[in-house]
């Protein structure tokens, strides 16, 4: 009888280190398949959104600093893909695209696209994120060059003079918007005549189609699938234009004020709103966009004036009919937090003390920048500000205007002329509150 108790308990034993040994490995799958690169500006659906949970648990367990290095001056973020980040940066009088080693922040490869911009109030440097794609990088320059480089080595496998090409002119403060990868193509807006907006094969760089006149601004194109049709809308100085992503076909247009500057992209909010906002006084507003009988049409559900209204280059999160975002015009080191009603412009909450950062989500959870140089953890709720977390992993107080980066458990921030990774995976950190 003694002998049977020892070997029941002796396999009790076995079957709850079996169970924890699954669990833990469980765990680890979980948590790799939830990981992932950030490809491009925006991230990996151009919403600013990926379903990477992180760990939120700043409080009791700040994120550790991995790497924090100088990194030539620039108003671009970090991407990731292929085991590498890359960024757009300045390098003496050129900017470059670079590659970084996210283990330890060390440069892997430099390839100089062209001469870059020096701006006093508005920072040094290229203003754009490269985008990673099927082993492929994409940068769009300060003057507008269009280069496809390896992300192996850096090599340039094709490049585009848009201004000498086809006529382009980029607007003041040089060209910020990031190249839009979708598909097997290309996009930009490039301001030439009949020739503004480009379409290029990823592969070739070989010219796809180009059309229009339209201005450009500093803001990126997106990608949206509204009823069904899969289409790129560019938002120039005239406002809103969405085309045919095969063949540059206009399917339907939305003016929008335009008053010296607008980069902040627009924003789909569900299926069929369009959330657009530009600086200096232009303010915001919502439009639905519909297909019947062969028809688009846009209609105005709301609008919004004035610098307290807008966005000025920071591109807010939609989340269960709610926008989140950093609004007000050069209000540094104060600048709100918003949650604006998406079908009505409400104004539901705001928090000062952000300034002119930057916002996106990781694992349902906001990640905002102040432009000092905090990360801010924010539960996206109508219900009020809940402040979950913040650190500050800047040394003094940086000009951080940059999106930061979420990807494979490390979040990748920059300032102006410096950039961190801060370990946030789970496995690593403890689980999230």
């Amino acid at each position: 009888m003694g002998i049977g108790l020892e070997s029941l308990r002796r396999a009790r034993f076995m079957m709850r280190w079996m169970l924890a040994i699954g669990l833990a490995v469980l765990g680890t799958v979980v948590s790799i398949a939830a990981a992932g690169d950030w490809p491009q500006y925006r991230g990996p659906e151009h919403d600013g959104i990926t379903a990477e949970k992180i760990a939120t648990n700043w409080r009791q367990h700040p994120p550790r600093v991995i790497w924090s290095i100088p990194l030539g001056s620039s108003l671009g973020s970090i991407s990731s893909g292929g085991g590498k980040l890359y960024a757009f940066v300045k390098q003496d009088a050129d900017e470059a695209a670079v590659a970084l080693d996210p283990a330890t922040g060390k440069q892997l490869w430099t390839t100089v696209v062209d001469k870059t911009i020096i701006d006093k109030d508005g920072g040094d440097g290229p203003r754009s994120t490269p985008a990673f794609n099927d082993g492929k990088i994409y940068v769009l320059g300060t003057y507008q060059k269009l280069a496809c480089l390896n992300a192996a080595d850096g090599s340039v496998i094709w490049k585009h003079d848009l201004n000498d090409e086809f006529g382009g002119k980029e607007p003041a403060w040089g060209s910020a918007a990031s190249p839009l990868v979708d598909g097997d193509r290309v996009f930009a807006c490039c301001g030439g005549e009949k020739q503004s907006l480009l379409a290029f094969d990823k592969n070739s760089g070989k010219v796809v189609w180009k059309g229009t006149s339209e201005k450009p601004t500093h803001a990126a194109p997106i990608p949206a699938t509204i009823a069904g049709v899969r289409q790129i809308i560019f938002y120039t100085q005239y406002g809103l234009v969405s085309v045919e992503p095969a063949t540059g076909k206009e399917l339907w247009k939305q003016k929008f004020q335009f008053n010296v500057s607008s980069a902040a992209s627009p924003v789909m909010c569900g299926d069929d709103l369009v959330y657009v906002s530009a600086g200096y006084g232009s303010g915001s507003g919502a439009y639905q966009i519909s297909l019947a009988d062969g028809k688009w049409t846009s209609t105005e559900i709301w609008r919004r004036h004035g610098n307290k209204a807008l966005n000025h280059w920071s591109t807010p999160i939609y989340k269960d009919g709610y926008i989140y975002g950093l609004y007000g015009f050069k209000q540094f080191k104060t600048e709100p937090l918003k949650c604006i009603e998406a079908r009505t412009g409400k104004e539901i909450w705001s928090q000062d003390g952000f300034g002119q950062g930057q916002v996106i989500m990781a694992g349902g959870v906001l990640l905002a920048t102040t432009d000092f140089g905090d990360l801010v953890l924010v539960q996206p709720t109508p219900d009020g500000y809940h402040e979950i977390a913040r650190t500050h992993p800047f040394q003094g107080e940086p000009k951080c205007w940059t999106d930061p980066t979420v990807a494979n458990g490390h979040i990748y921030a920059r300032s102006q002329t410096g950039a961190v990774c801060l370990d946030v995976n789970l496995m690593t950190t403890g689980r999230a509150e």
